[in-house]
């Protein structure tokens, strides 16, 4: 069985026991979470919600806070001088996923 849940306006396909990287949560490490599940599918079928499937939960668990892969912003005008570069990591939150109950 899997699902597609929704996290940070992002949307995920996930199963029991995958690992994913959701934006950055207010959670500490340990804690368990329910996410909001838009589809379930099923080995007979799939439930399609609108927009959320009823009685339907998915849940994990917090591994941590990652970052992701830096990206470098580099900004300049040609002949003014003018170079600025600086470097950004997005932070992530680790949740594997425990459950899916539907």
């Amino acid at each position: 069985m899997y699902a597609i849940i929704e996290a940070g306006g992002k949307q995920y396909r996930v199963q029991e026991g995958d690992v994913v990287y959701v934006d950055k949560l207010k959670a500490a490490a340990g804690d368990n979470i329910d996410f909001k599940v838009l589809m379930l599918g099923k080995d007979d079928g799939a439930v399609v919600g609108s927009p959320y499937v009823e009685d339907a939960k998915v849940t994990g668990n917090v591994v941590g806070d990652v970052k992701g892969k830096k990206i470098i912003v580099f900004k300049y005008k040609p002949k003014k001088d003018y170079r600025r570069k600086k470097g950004h990591r997005q932070p992530y939150t680790k949740v594997e996923i425990k459950s899916i109950v539907g």
